[in-house]
This record gives structure tokens, sequence and C-alpha cells, in this order.
């Protein structure tokens, strides 16, 4: 199925990261064009809690994408397209903190791009300048912490999310830096992740797993894919079901400060 038309078919989106290529069970695929090329992947589309949610996995099933090449723009596009508002982004994470061991859910409040070389904004012309100061959606974050609890997770609210360039680990050096200067995780797909969801007025919010503890902050291992990966797996029934019940508790309204992002501000071309 292909999407066309400015009908709505989803409301809340999902995009899913590193072992997080499946969310929606009996879910109808929906291939969406953008003006910045393919997404990474076909959209899933189903129901949870009676909202329509569309999903997308990051790097593509079976992971064929890394970090660097995602094409950030056209994923955040074609949710808009479709209906979307708001997102919940669950991630892999490294640990920059001792107390944050591997399976430790966190709900980040702030997030610092360490990126280089990618495109990060739609608006290459005029003076279209979006406040970034809180750059996830509060009421995602409260939605996602509530779902926690409720369900009896452990998850750590708040803490810094350093997004790096990938797609290798971080040095040992790099990680003392990071934790030096008071963050608390690393990523390599945060950013522009979060920057664009803010572009298109989307409110947007991440829920991420630590898999390792980086490289600087345990002085005897390195990080490996191969670890990585397993404890991304181990705890993805988890985290599906974190991310599930938030949907359900997400406000129906469409006020909320991202929807306002774009409020008196001249665009170079109509949002869909």
């Amino acid at each position: 199925m292909s999407v066309s038309g400015n009908a709505p078919v989803a409301e809340i989106g999902v995009i899913g990261g590193s072992g997080f290529y499946e969310l929606l069970d009996d879910a109808e695929e929906v291939r969406v064009g953008t003006p910045y090329g393919p997404p990474s992947d076909a959209l899933m589309l189903g129901t949870v809690a009676g909202r329509r949610v569309a999903f997308l996995p990051r790097h593509g099933r079976g992971h064929r994408i890394p970090p660097h090449r995602i094409n950030y723009r056209a994923n955040l596009w074609a949710m808009r397209s479709v209906g979307v508002r708001r997102i919940l982004a669950p991630c892999a994470v490294g640990s920059l903190r001792r107390d944050l061991g591997p399976g430790t859910i966190v709900v980040p409040d702030q997030l610092v791009d360490r990126t280089s070389g990618r495109t990060q904004t739609f608006y290459d012309e005029g003076a279209v300048h979006v406040s970034f100061a809180d750059p996830y959606c509060e009421h995602g974050r409260e939605a996602l912490l509530k779902a926690a609890a409720t369900a009896g997770i452990e998850a750590v609210d708040g803490g810094t999310m350093v997004v790096v360039e990938g797609p290798r680990f971080s040095t040992r050096a790099e990680s003392r830096w990071f934790a030096a200067a008071g963050w608390s995780l690393v990523n390599m797909t945060g950013h522009p992740e979060a920057v664009l969801a803010r572009e298109l007025a989307l409110g947007y919010a991440t829920v991420a797993l630590v898999t390792d503890l980086d490289a600087g902050i345990d002085a005897t291992e390195s990080v490996a894919q191969e670890e990585v990966f397993k404890v991304f797996a181990e705890n993805t029934r988890r985290l599906r079901r974190m991310v599930l019940d938030a949907i359900g508790l997400l406000p129906g309204s469409g006020d909320f400060p991202a929807a306002r992002a774009l409020d008196g501000m001249t665009l170079p071309f109509d949002l869909p």
C-alpha cells in the first residue's frame, strides 16, 4: 500500500532502534515517498489502545543502514505525512555512569550533539530557528515514565545523552571526557532525529536501553557489538511493553509545546 493525499492514517509514531525491528502485530505495510528520498523502510500501521500508530525501524529491517547513513529527514517527513504528531523513539545507548549498568532503562531529558557531517535541518533557506532548549517532549517523557511505573519496570527519570557520529565506538579518552562533562549516556542516532522532529513541530521523546558501560568507564573492557546486540535482545520485551503502554497514555490533544514550535515563522515550504 502507498499513501497519497492529506488524510491522516496515524497519530503516533514509533521509531525503533538497534534490535527493535518490530512493534505491532497484524500491521499493514505502507510505503511513503518524501522529497528527501525513501525512509529507512516501509511504515507499519496498526492500532494500539485505540490509537493509530506508525512504526518505522530506524536502521531498516535486518539493520541494513548504519547510523551515519540513515535518512533522518525522510524518516521524520514520512511520519508527519501520514498524520503523526507525536513520536516515541526507543534506542540503545552506552552508559557513562557506573550506576547505570547494562539493562538499565533511562528516559533522558537533555541531549548534546557531537556528530559531524550529518544533514540536520529542513530549513536551508530563510530564517527558521527553532527553540531546542528542551529537546524532548514532556508529555512523551511523562507517558513513558508512567508506563514503566505501572508495569513495575524501573526507569531512570532524566539524564543527558551525547550523540556521536559513529559507526565506531568511543575511545577511552572520549568516554572519560563525556563522563567528566556530567553526561549520562552515549548514542549514535539521537541527533539529528530529535531536532528534525522539532523542525516539523512533532512532539518527540526517547527511551534509552543501556547495553554496556562505555570504554572509558570500565578500565579493563571495551564495547563489543555482539554484547550490545545481546543485551538489547534480552531486554526488548520490557522496552516493547513500556512503549506500547505509553502510547495509550499520551494525551489526545494536539496542543503541546512542540506543536507550536514554528508559530510566527515564515517557512520556505508547506508542511505535509
